[in-house]
């Protein structure tokens, strides 16, 4: 039996509204009535986009428009759909960081991508300028630019403003993923990649995931014309649930400032007991990541701790955790 899962980012149980969300969804029942007889559309719920709009437009300083959202069954599937839009085929190339999300990792190996990964600091120009040499320009840019899966470090803005200078050089599209944007704990925030460019080739993907839970399976996709057009191109779901969205439209219209202030608390605290555990039992042994927001903390041993067995007395105590090597983009052992 598992004790402690540390091995996946997911929101503390006691943190989900339960009574709160049993009123939203009663509320968009008698909201929506017969017309969910109806097929949703491509572009998803318009309330909950306006109420997602409004959360980016506030968090950002930039005018968003909900005409620019499309929500998606959980972000997750953004990430695939953008890449079944912008790829051409198998062998296509893809640059991300050298270790990012295990999901999109195998995501895009499934449609045949090659990942090329940029370590986090290393520049990014120099890759784009042996992929140009190579005949072999990407297709896109995707990045966790904010509390980065799993390290969760958190990109320098001069260093944001150069990713898009040098994608803007070589004429990359740039697909930013922030489903972690919400979970912050501490200090002055970086803006996204979006508010930093107007252009329609810098994308952003966000989620109700890591405020709200995974279950509800709701994510969005933020981009200018043309592109999001050409992204839902090749949408063929149907759609997302105007159920789901039209409840979470309701839970969060008033009170989201509120809900992500109550969750981020619970999982700051939590951040807090694994440094203080950390420090307490590991300190001579190890090194970690001290985020500032996000879920995962990145925790490096020397190179003569074996971390099979690591994780073989972790298993058999009931601790769960996610080892490195499932997060490189060659699978190498770090």
């Amino acid at each position: 039996m598992n004790k402690y899962d540390f091995g996946s980012g997911r929101t503390d149980p006691g943190s989900f509204p339960t009574e709160a969300l049993a009123e939203a969804a009663s509320e968009a029942v008698h909201e929506l009535g017969a017309t969910l007889v109806n097929y949703p559309g491509d572009m998803g719920h318009q309330g909950l986009r306006e109420v997602m709009a409004m959360r980016e437009s506030k968090r950002e300083g930039i005018d968003v428009s909900a005409d620019h959202i499309a929500l998606m069954n959980g972000s997750m599937q953004a990430v695939t759909l953008v890449a079944e839009a912008l790829m051409e085929g198998p062998g296509d190339v893809i640059v991300t960081e050298e270790l990012t999300y295990s999901g999109t990792i195998g995501a895009y190996k499934r449609l045949g991508a090659e990942l090329v990964g940029v370590p986090l600091d290393e520049l990014l120009a120099d890759t784009l300028a042996d992929l140009r040499r190579k005949g072999t320009p990407p297709r896109f840019i995707y990045t966790l630019a904010t509390y980065q899966n799993p390290t969760g470090s958190v990109m320098p803005r001069q260093r944001r403003l150069e990713l898009l200078e040098v994608a803007r050089y070589y004429d990359a599209i740039v697909v930013e993923d922030n489903c972690y944007g919400d979970v912050h704990f501490e200090g002055p925030e970086e803006p996204a990649l979006y508010a930093l460019d107007d252009s329609p080739n810098v994308l952003y993907i966000g989620s109700l995931s890591k405020i709200l839970g995974p279950g509800v399976r709701l994510g969005y996709l933020l981009a200018r014309p043309p592109m999001l057009g050409r992204i839902l191109d090749r949408r063929y779901d149907g759609g997302n649930s105007l159920l789901t969205a039209a409840s979470c439209a309701a839970l969060f219209r008033d009170r989201l400032w509120q809900h992500l202030a109550e969750t981020n608390a619970i999982l700051k605290e939590k951040r807090d007991a694994v440094f203080a555990g950390l420090e307490e039992n590991a300190g001579d042994l190890c090194t970690w990541s001290r985020p500032v927001g996000g879920m995962f903390i990145w925790i490096e041993f020397p190179e003569e701790v074996d971390r099979g067995r690591l994780m073989a007395l972790c298993a058999e105590r009931g601790i769960v955790v996610a080892r490195g090597q499932g997060f490189h983009i060659r699978r190498e052992d770090v």
